[in-house]
């Protein structure tokens, strides 16, 4: 089968960076789907492992964390999906990726495909989707209040962000702030949901400080957490909660005693690395994306397509994500 891979980490503009492979079918497992795959995105993941993870005994490692495809055989103990089910899922970071014809995917981490939309839109929202909601429901557990508290701040727009905002505006009662390059930004935020904006550009706690409302109880920060931390502190209510998904250097948390504050931090990717007992909920939040989607309650994140699934074309998309001059995710689709 056809699949792109690399055999040595290094830079995307590296001749060799990406290549274009032909591998063995993979085989099943007992709870494993095999996918034939129809479109793939690209996540700041897939950039970071190829830049510094070298693959073991010289083979090649093949990449990709988000898929939408069709089922083509089941594992003896699959008993969610039969073949020719349209499906979606982030995949197993432990094990070979999605950027391949055929894939192998434990049916727990699989949801099925929304019905209203195509495989790139489909495929844009995987790894976003259970990012979001883990944190949301999971971490910061936002139906359980804070007292006196009954908003969330989300900080950042992008992937994650866009979906957070989303889930949080239909799911909950809670008052959603986002964060924007205001005013340039804005419209495309308060489309998603916000009820209310802040400037990232100047410190947090002065731009909530100048809408004039209660303190959050709730703060899901995507990007520069290192940045903004002390920022956080000062504007969130007492006994708040803070989720984070970025990989600062280092967070000092001294300052989260006086306010009883909790930090969380979420990573999609360690139910299916420890083999959690609940590894089925990302089975389960997954088909109810679909449904808010086909409800036409949530919308993709999908940005830019690109065709083929080759190596060239993937070098292409891993430099966009790496210069961050994407605008929503970037899908790759079709095989030659």
């Amino acid at each position: 089968m056809k699949a792109v891979g690399y055999y040595s980490a290094g830079p995307i503009d590296a001749h060799d960076s990406l290549v274009d492979l032909s591998l063995p079918a993979p085989v099943a497992g007992p709870h494993d789907l095999i996918v034939r795959v129809r479109a793939v995105s690209v996540n700041p993941v897939d950039t970071k492992v190829r830049a510094a993870a070298n693959p073991a005994g010289g083979t090649a490692r093949v990449l990709g964390f988000d898929a939408a495809g069709v089922v083509e055989s089941t594992g003896q103990n699959v008993t969610l999906f039969k073949p020719g089910d349209e499906v979606f899922y982030a995949g197993d970071i432990t094990r070979a990726g999605t950027n391949s014809e055929l894939h192998a995917v434990d049916e727990r981490l699989v949801g099925r495909k929304p019905q209203s939309l195509d495989w790139a839109s489909a495929a844009a929202l995987p790894l976003t989707s259970i990012t979001a909601w883990e944190a949301l429901f999971d971490r910061l557990e936002i139906r359980r209040p804070v007292p006196g508290a009954n908003s969330i701040l989300i900080v950042g727009s992008g992937g994650v962000g866009s979906i957070a905002i989303q889930l949080a505006k239909k799911l909950t009662g809670l008052t959603v702030i986002g964060t924007a390059a205001l005013p340039e930004a804005g419209d495309a935020v308060r489309a998603l949901g916000a009820d209310h904006l802040i400037d990232y550009r100047q410190p947090l706690d002065e731009g909530f400080a100048a809408l004039g409302i209660d303190a959050p109880g709730f703060v899901f920060s995507t990007t520069h957490t290192d940045e903004h931390l002390q920022e956080i502190v000062k504007l969130i209510a007492p006994q708040g909660r803070i989720a984070f998904i970025d990989d600062p250097a280092s967070l000092d948390i001294v300052a989260l005693k006086s306010k009883m504050l909790s930090a969380h931090w979420e990573f999609m990717f360690g139910r299916s690395m420890f083999q959690t007992v609940d590894m089925i909920e990302q089975h389960k939040l997954l088909n109810q994306v679909a449904d808010l989607v086909d409800a036409g309650r949530i919308v993709s994140t999908l940005g830019e397509r690109l065709s083929p699934i080759c190596a060239a074309t993937l070098r292409q998309a891993h430099a966009s994500v790496e210069k961050g001059s994407a605008r929503g995710k970037i899908v790759v689709e079709g095989w030659n």
